[in-house]
């Protein structure tokens, strides 16, 4: 190399170095430009409450798969200081709160707190203290919007609980699934004058401008204003809209678009378990196809961020009353599996978001086999045929398509066996929670068999003795599940709730055999 080409080397190299910073940066943007700035997971702890250990451990495993953000559901979990009444059984100390997110922040990841402050609210409002608050004495998911200045005095006190001791730049303030709007005869009044949507923004508008004064940026659930838009310009700029999509069509809810052009941003929130999952059936089809399709959609329009959402519960309650509708316990609707048995789909949620072009669900399915549980192909792909299987409910007491349940179960069955015949070489705990689901399944459709002939035409008293026997074999295999189930999620769930959700699972067969047994 002569002197004038070394020279021209090395002013090369020094402007190189001297821009490096600018250039990286553009090249950076340029590579991830459609990149979410957010990618999250949304905690559930309104049933099926994590222990403090399982959420560091959960976390540890977030930060592996290159996620930054937990959006955490507390409810009654979190300890409230001026409103303690709100706690529950299950409810975490002041320093395991701040132990889990200061551990959090050490990995990267911030933790915001989702405070519902309209609708999913019977966690609140089942307590006398609170009660004037209803918008009807009877549904307590909602709050009344025009009791302003209550709300105000409540939220405030709340959200400033969660400010001290979350360091996210965010609050969630819920806005979801607010049924009763225009219910009461007050908000009946105002609907007719100005409309639901006036009705829902006003309040609202008054809970986001708490948490900017708070210096905080307002999330909330995109349905409703989406549902009745006309309003939505009169919320702040500031806040940040949550599309929540579980496999439907897109704009399910409304035109996304339309609010984007008033300069809303938005982010996307598909789900690992929803409605109309249960303890025996997931719609695992259907998480699959909704990473494959919402997420790229997502990052094709724009959305600043990705949030997976896992819901334990509808959020939907049974309530036994005393008079006047006072509440003496309340029992959530629909309970799922444990979200201790969906890493894969939480593994699969971590690769779309490192993806430009949709995700290939087999084809992820049969890669995550082989290198976590070190099986061949035929054994993945077993697991392929369980995860694929189409779901099918019982409604009314009648399958959805099959003609009866014996007819579900010989279909269920053979994919039910080649999967307990698998022999995962690693992580195999993991792959046991896959085996108990089958069998619950199995376990449920033996219980429904027995439903169905009790329900039948041809059902006689003659007959109580023979269902009670077959009953009982049912209920005896529910206490063999019942100790899987605990061996599996010791540790993950507090064991006084692991009792809680086995005795759940088996309620209705146990009512059924009181019934049968009184018969006799």
């Amino acid at each position: 190399m002569t002197f004038r080409n070394q020279f021209m080397f090395i002013a090369l190299l020094v402007v190189s170095m001297i821009f490096a910073p600018i250039g990286f940066a553009e090249n950076t943007w340029d590579t991830n430009k459609k990149d979410f700035k957010i990618k999250g997971f949304h905690l559930d702890l309104r049933i099926q409450v994590m222990t403090p250990e399982a959420l560091k451990d959960f976390a540890e495993e977030m930060h592996g798969f290159g996620l930054n953000t937990l959006i955490v559901e507390w409810e009654g979990t979190y300890p409230f200081s001026k409103h303690a009444t709100i706690s529950n059984e299950y409810s975490y100390s002041r320093q395991e709160i701040e132990d889990f997110i200061s551990f959090c922040e050490k990995l990267g990841i911030k933790v915001i707190p989702l405070q519902q402050s309209l609708g999913h609210v019977e966690y609140i409002l089942r307590n006398p203290r609170y009660s004037h608050l209803k918008e009807d004495r009877k549904d307590i998911s909602q709050i009344c919007p025009l009791k302003t200045e209550e709300s105000r005095e409540l939220f405030t006190d709340l959200f400033r609980d969660l400010v001290e001791s979350h360091n996210s730049d965010y609050i969630h303030i819920g806005g979801d699934e607010t049924y009763l709007l225009g219910h009461c005869e007050l908000c009946s009044q105002k609907v007719k004058e100005v409309g639901k949507s006036k009705l829902f923004v006003d309040h609202m508008k008054m809970i986001t401008e708490i948490v900017i004064d708070m210096g905080k940026t307002p999330l909330m659930w995109a349905d409703i204003i989406l549902k009745y838009p006309e309003a939505a310009s009169e919320l702040p700029s500031e806040t940040i809209f949550i599309d929540w999509n579980y496999g439907w069509k897109i704009n399910h809810f409304g035109d996304i678009p339309n609010l984007q052009k008033l300069g809303y941003s938005f982010w996307g929130a598909p789900s690992i378990r929803s409605h109309p999952d249960n303890w025996y059936v997931t719609d695992w089809p259907t998480h699959f196809k909704n990473q494959r399709e919402f997420i790229p959609h997502g990052r094709d329009n724009n959305y600043k961020g990705m949030v997976m959402t896992s819901w334990s519960t509808t959020g939907l309650y049974g309530f036994t009353w005393d008079v006047g509708y006072d509440v003496v316990d309340m029992t959530q609707i629909r309970n799922t599996y444990p979200m201790s048995g969906f890493r894969i789909l939480i593994a699969s949620y971590a690769a779309s978001l490192d993806k430009d072009e949709p995700i290939d669900a087999k084809e992820f399915v049969l890669s995550y086999a082989s290198e976590r549980f070190d099986i061949q192909e035929n054994e993945a792909l077993k697991l392929w045929s369980f995860l694929s299987f189409p779901p099918e409910l019982i409604v009314n007491g009648k399958p959805e398509r099959s003609e009866n349940v014996e007819g579900m179960k010989a279909k269920f069955s053979k994919v039910r066996d080649g999967l307990l015949k698998v022999a995962p070489k690693s992580n195999i705990q993991e792959f046991e929670h896959f085996k108990l689901m089958a069998d619950l399944r199995m376990h449920y459709l033996d219980y429904k068999q027995i439903e169905e002939i009790y329900n039948s035409e041809s059902f006689s008293q003659e007959m109580t003795p023979q269902l009670i026997s077959q009953l009982e074999e049912v209920l005896e295999d529910a206490k063999k599940l019942s100790e899987r189930f605990i061996d599996l999620n010791k540790g993950f769930l507090y064991e006084s709730e692991l009792e809680d959700q086995n005795m759940l699972r088996k309620q209705q067969m146990l009512v059924l055999h009181n019934r049968l047994s009184k018969l006799k």
